[in-house]
């Protein structure tokens, strides 16, 4: 990178990714290169005398500088400024050639790995960017030429020579704003945090003091909260630490996908995966098996909670954090995505005094947020409802919310067999795993209790079919079944971005057969710095509703298969998944390529 470096009035060129000609400082010590001079007496000498010798200024005009100084606290060279007495290059040209120090135009850009070489709180304490190096030196741009603390201080960080040089003050307080957040966040967490990184990468010889002592260090601790804050402000469901051979990658999941976010250094690993255990309660001096724990965290005054997962992996500890933010919790049926059918079936069934209702779908699709609505919308005082989770996501209010607990014996099955003595009109049971549970579940709908629960299957009109098949009797099974839904989340168009654009309509036949000739208009985001340039931000449930009529326990008496039941189900008026997810196409809600990535035909 080459800039213009000026001396008075005379104009030079130099590299400032080496070390600039004329004074050079390291770790404090003062010397002249090519000049000849002596910058310490320089600088031992008065600026307002070179001023006032160079005539830049009157003598009443410089008094009056004094006066306000004097009143401000102020630099000297600002207050000139400031009142108008010499403009920003004529200060900066008089220090330079006061000083002997370069001054040098401000690059256009520094790169990254420059930029991150001083920590963020280096740089806005004294106002200093580091603008190029080369072998062991760094280049330096100073508001402040005379701080001599500020020269020390990045060395020592550093571990580099610091060769300072002279920049307008208005263009590094530019690059400042622009290279380095204005609030504390990410990138200046990390840089700091590595600056004062001292613990290696071998976390297994580490000696637990010494593990505790660095995950208490200011600067991690700093590290860890910016990348929880972060995950809430960016609404991340999920936060991912994995180690790698050579760094600690950081990930978000957003909208069910993730997203890079950082690669710390190795070194911190250790300290960072500490700092979490510290924080959920977990053993810090285990290393070799897994620990699952709780975060609470608060932000802006609310209380967030994390769910926290750690297992030993190849390179180290990898950890998932599960955020729960109670505030983003939805828990209107109507603001769920129900179409207006569905939205009925489905208010109809968990009003019903007994009976089954299952809701399913793959891991992150949803299933807790609707069941938690159903509870809401159903609860009041003369009901008992009590839950049976793994682990309890949300409290609610009027709720006996039990966690069951494997490790100690507390099962499903186990707890589902004490909360019927409990005398319960509405039980929630967080999955049916086995027989056992699904036993008792389907004992517990046909005596008296509404069964909310939860299973894993493909679609709705399958889940009979797994059922049958974990051991559950056809005839059973038909007089307990009360409503099925199977559930994916949509991406949603960006509000910022999104486009009109009209298409054949004949075009979408092939995915959503429903549809006729003619043009419709549908929408997509064009990409842009709120949706991350992808076009698609925050998510929307579809969903597939399968009412248990009697025309469909019959289906299940005689042993039907899916794909009879889904055709039955349908001429009664159930949408299919990805009919679903088309309707949110027309309505401008998603696009096309997303119906098509979460369902399947």
């Amino acid at each position: 990178m080459r800039q213009t470096v000026r001396s008075g009035s005379t104009d030079r060129r130099a590299d400032t990714s080496a070390a600039p000609p004329g004074r050079a400082i390291s770790n404090g010590a003062v010397s002249a290169e090519s000049s000849g001079a002596d910058p310490q007496s320089a600088v031992g000498r008065r600026l307002s005398d070179f001023i006032l010798g160079e005539r830049l200024v009157a003598p009443e005009q410089l008094a009056h500088a004094f006066a306000e100084q004097k009143r401000t606290g102020e630099r000297l060279a600002a207050v000139l400024v400031r009142l108008g007495l010499l403009t920003e290059e004529q200060i900066v040209n008089a220090q330079s050639q006061h000083y002997r120090i370069p001054y040098v135009a401000f690059p256009e850009s520094v790169p990254p790995e420059i930029l991150r070489l001083v920590p963020a709180a280096i740089v806005r304490k004294y106002e200093v960017v580091p603008i190029g190096r080369s072998a062991g030196a760094l280049t330096l741009a100073m508001v402040d030429p005379t701080n001599l603390s500020a020269v020390d201080d990045v060395s020592f960080r550093t571990g580099m020579r610091v060769f300072p040089v002279i920049s307008l003050p208005s263009k590094i307080r530019e690059a400042i704003e622009a290279s380095y957040e204005s609030r504390p966040g990410l990138a200046s967490a990390l840089s700091d945090a590595e600056a004062e990184a001292g613990v290696g990468a071998d976390g297994d010889r580490i000696d637990p003091n010494e593990l505790r002592a660095s995950a208490e260090h200011v600067p991690v601790v700093r590290l860890v909260n910016m990348i929880l804050l972060e995950a809430v402000q960016r609404g991340a469901s999920d936060v991912h630490l994995e180690p790698g051979e050579q760094a600690l990658h950081v990930r978000y999941r957003v909208d069910g996908l993730l997203q890079d976010v950082m690669n710390p250094a190795k070194r911190l690993e250790p300290a960072v995966v500490s700092r979490i255990k510290i924080m959920a309660n977990l053993d810090i001096a285990e290393r070799r098996l897994p620990q699952d724990g709780r975060i609470k965290f608060r932000d802006a005054g609310r209380e967030i909670d994390f769910r926290v997962s750690i297992i030993p992996s190849l390179f180290g500890e990898s950890v998932v954090l599960r955020v729960l933010d109670k505030t983003s919790l939805r828990l209107q049926l109507t603001q769920l995505g129900f179409d207006p059918w569905s939205l009925e079936q489905f208010r109809t069934a968990i009003q019903s005094p007994h009976g089954l209702i299952l809701v399913t779908g793959p891991t992150g699709s949803g299933k807790s947020t609707t069941l938690y609505s159903a509870l809401q919308t159903v609860n009041s005082p003369d009901l008992h409802i009590v839950t049976l989770e793994d682990p309890v996501e949300y409290s609610l209010p009027r709720v006996n919310q039990m966690q069951v607990r494997d490790e100690i014996g507390f099962t499903f099955a186990g707890a589902l067999r004490s909360v019927l003595r409990h005398d319960p009109d509405i039980i929630l049971l967080g999955e049916m795993r086995d027989l056992e549970t699904a036993q008792i579940a389907n004992r517990a709908a046909l005596t008296g209790h509404l069964v909310l629960s939860t299973l894993h299957t493909n679609d709705a009109a399958s889940t009979v079919a797994r059922l049958i098949d974990m051991g559950i009797a056809p005839f059973l099974l038909s007089s307990s079944l009360r409503l099925i839904v199977a559930q994916r989340l949509l991406r949603k168009n960006c509000e910022e971005c999104k486009e009109p654009r009209d298409v054949d309509e004949a075009t979408l036949v092939p995915y959503a057969p429903s549809a006729r000739g003619g043009t419709v208009t549908v929408f997509k985001g064009r990409g842009c710095p709120a949706c991350s340039q992808t076009g698609l931000k925050g998510r929307i449930a579809i969903y597939e509703v399968l009412p248990v009529t009697k025309e469909i326990k019959d289906l299940i008496v005689h042993g039907a298969q899916a794909t009879e039941i889904a055709k039955v189900a349908r001429d009664q008026g159930m949408r299919t998944l990805r009919e679903a997810g088309f309707a949110k196409v027309l309505e401008g809600v998603t696009t096309v390529d997303e119906v098509l990535r979460v369902t399947a035909e």
